[in-house]
């Protein structure tokens, strides 16, 4: 199944959804996969004039393939202006994915400040393509395409505090892009600790906090992003990861901030 077609399934059936082992990402399932379904099941039980802005994100444990899942939403309050929701993915009993968003209407503010500028890089079409490789690379990164044009490749001993680059979603028939293929492209990038290893090891997201510019940028799933992730600290098997994601033309999209484990 492509990811239109997961997200098509999660919005009509949001308690039972398989995901096939072509979205794996060694024994689980591909988190930003995840929190793409979980948001659309959250975003269905919003009224749509409060965009999200903010998505607090647990991977609670490892999801098994080719099971059916069950995405279940909470909703915790809803003001005159902001909603909050928790997301719950459920499997065998077991919560796999925990999500707290808070959705909000937009409102006057004498407030106006402009985001950092984008990092400078090579436009995508100068920079070489990352090509899939299956049984070396996760199985989701088939659905994406990537262009690495910052900091060194996992595992290549390459001690940088940047990682980053281009990235979009392949085989997508042109649409809006929106928040759930935005939660896919930044989790598609793998933990920016990993470059620093000089062989593989396992790491992963722990937490995993995304805000959303609202409105966003108009942009078509055919466009690329562009991301950046900034080491701001790791020791003992964890990193502290802040990364931002523009439009190719330099408008902020979005900021991110993970916790992720490494086993190395």
């Amino acid at each position: 199944m492509t990811f239109s077609e997961l997200l098509d399934a999660v919005r009509d059936h949001p308690q039972e959804v398989t995901i096939p082992a072509s979205w794996s990402q060694g024994r689980s399932c591909f988190g930003g996969l995840m929190a793409a379904l979980q948001f659309e099941a959250m975003r269905a039980r919003v009224p749509a004039d409060r965009p999200v802005r903010s998505l607090a994100i647990s991977f609670v444990g490892p999801l098994a393939i080719d099971m059916p899942i069950s995405f279940e939403v909470e909703i915790l309050r809803e003001g005159k202006a902001v909603s909050q929701v928790l997301g719950r993915a459920v499997q065998n009993g077991e919560t796999v994915t925990l999500i707290q968003g808070s959705f909000g209407a937009p409102r006057e503010s004498s407030i106006a400040v402009v985001a950092e500028p984008a990092p400078v890089l090579k436009p995508a079409d100068e920079v070489a393509p990352f090509p899939f490789r299956a049984g070396v690379m996760p199985d989701y990164m088939r659905y994406i395409e990537m262009r690495w044009a910052l900091g060194g490749l996992p595992y290549s001993g390459t001690p940088s505090r940047v990682m980053g680059g281009y990235a979009r979603l392949r085989d997508v028939e042109e649409a809006p892009l929106t928040e759930a293929h935005l939660l896919a492209l930044v989790d598609t990038w793998p933990p920016a600790v990993l470059p620093h290893l000089s062989k593989p090891a396992p790491g992963s997201s722990l937490t995993w906090t995304i805000e959303f510019v609202q409105p966003l940028p108009a942009m078509t799933t055919h466009d690329w992003t562009l991301y950046k992730a900034v080491i701001e600290h790791a020791r003992d098997g964890y990193g502290h990861v802040a990364a931002g994601l523009w439009t190719p033309s330099g408008e902020l999209v979005a900021i991110s901030r993970q916790t992720v484990t490494v086993f190395g």
